[in-house]
């Protein structure tokens, strides 16, 4: 799916965003159409089958939830990017758990919101996670055999601290909830601190400065975000 072909639906009821929206993603190279609210949303992807949302979940006749809730509910498989407050930690949760594929939070960068977008429209052609290997940087992850290595040094891991890895491998590029991991890993009933000890452990043994992570990047009060594969 080329750039040129890709449809994407501005769901804000703010006309200073969807000017720059506008703008910035035509510039892009992308085909863009609006809707000032839920109603409309709907209307338009009904009849305009985009191929990404652009979703605030601030709306004046409808929340964001119950669209995203509606469509998910429906089946709609395309991507659903959020837009929200930066203060809006719980409601960002929610939507990641409801079925959202990112988010980005106001005010954003044209730079951040274009990498979201080729980030959410790749993982609707084909999961990272399918590829044996996994490369990013000086880390290799393969998911096969089971080996991951920093350079040319292999990594030993525990079996927890592999399974973090592979989910967030699995999802490179996306932002993978506290509470996701917690159900994949611990059937949910584990304390999120618990799940911050074991990602700690784990930067230790892949990040070259831990504090300073470049490969697993925290998104605070939300969840981690595995750093992109590298090109093919």
């Amino acid at each position: 799916m080329s750039v040129s072909n890709v449809k994407i639906l501005v769901v804000d009821d703010e006309p200073a965003i969807r000017k720059l929206l506008r703008v910035g993603l035509t510039s892009e190279g992308y085909a863009v159409e609006e809707a000032i609210n839920g109603k409309e949303a709907i209307s338009r992807v009904a009849s305009g089958h985009p191929d990404l949302i652009l979703l605030d979940l601030g709306l004046p006749d409808t929340s964001g939830h119950e669209l995203l809730e509606k469509w998910r509910s429906e089946a709609l498989e395309l991507p659903i990017v959020i837009l929200s407050s930066r203060t809006d930690e719980i409601g960002i949760v929610k939507a990641l758990e409801t079925g959202a594929d990112d988010y980005v939070t106001k005010p954003f960068g044209m730079k951040e919101l274009a990498a979201r977008i080729r980030v959410a429209l790749r993982h609707k052609l084909q999961q990272q996670g399918e590829r044996p290997i996994f490369r990013t940087g000086e880390l290799s992850v393969d998911l096969v055999k089971r080996i991951v290595r920093l350079g040319e040094r292999e990594i030993k891991l525990s079996p927890k601290e592999y399974d973090i890895l592979r989910i967030l491998v699995q999802y490179a590029g996306k932002v993978i909830t506290h509470q996701h991991l917690l159900k994949q890993i611990w059937g949910g009933s584990t304390d999120v601190q618990y799940l911050r000890v074991y990602v700690r452990q784990l930067r230790q043994k892949i990040e070259r400065v831990p504090d300073q992570p470049h490969y697993i990047t925290t998104e605070t009060g939300v969840g981690y975000r595995m750093r992109e594969a590298d090109p093919s």
